[in-house]
């Protein structure tokens, strides 16, 4: 009987042992797998304004920050500031994340277009949408410092929601919030 007490308090020490250590790997887990904030840094490259913005997976930007995005963001010709759809920039995040990157500067050629802007630029080149989601705070024209544009095309593509315009000559991608579509511009 004494032997078989010891094996049973043995068999049950083990047990709570590898208990024990599955339940610290799991909590180790846990921590690693929470997805901690990601910062947002763009530059408007026709102004030269910087702004970096934490992103919360699932709760996005703070309202402060997005009001300055708004402003960086804002029709450089007539200096007007528009509201930019909050889902423009998950857009930009879940295409940061899915380029594996956890920091990285986005250069932002074009974000709102007031709509006598749009209205100059679409008069100089038929590339230009008569209606662009830009004059609803929907679109960034972007790149991203360091990755090929066709890299960036393609993440973008395989969101699948919203538009994406690819111009490599003018070295910029478009996204937008509107329909799914694809286009190649110049």
């Amino acid at each position: 009987m004494g032997n078989i007490d010891q094996s049973r308090r043995r068999w049950l020490s083990l047990g709570g042992i590898m208990l024990g250590s599955s339940l610290v790997a799991n909590s180790a887990f846990a921590v690693l797998s929470t997805a901690a904030p990601k910062i947002l840094h763009f530059k408007n490259i026709n102004t030269g304004e910087k702004l970096s913005s934490p992103f919360a997976p699932g709760k996005g930007l703070a309202k402060s920050d997005l009001q300055k995005l708004n402003y960086l963001m804002r029709d450089r010709r007539s200096n007007l500031v528009h509201n930019m759809d909050p889902r423009l920039f998950t857009k930009l995040y879940q295409i940061q994340s899915r380029l594996g990157l956890r920091s990285c500067e986005i250069s932002v050629i074009c974000g709102y277009r007031s709509p006598a802007t749009n209205a100059a630029m679409h008069r100089r080149s038929k590339g230009v949408a008569s209606n662009s989601y830009h004059m609803r705070g929907q679109a960034i024209d972007f790149r991203i410092t360091n990755v090929s544009l066709d890299n960036v095309r393609k993440v973008a593509q395989s969101l699948n929601n919203g538009g994406v315009g690819y111009y490599p000559r003018s070295n910029f991608v478009h996204v937008d919030t509107g329909p799914n579509r694809t286009w190649r511009g110049s």
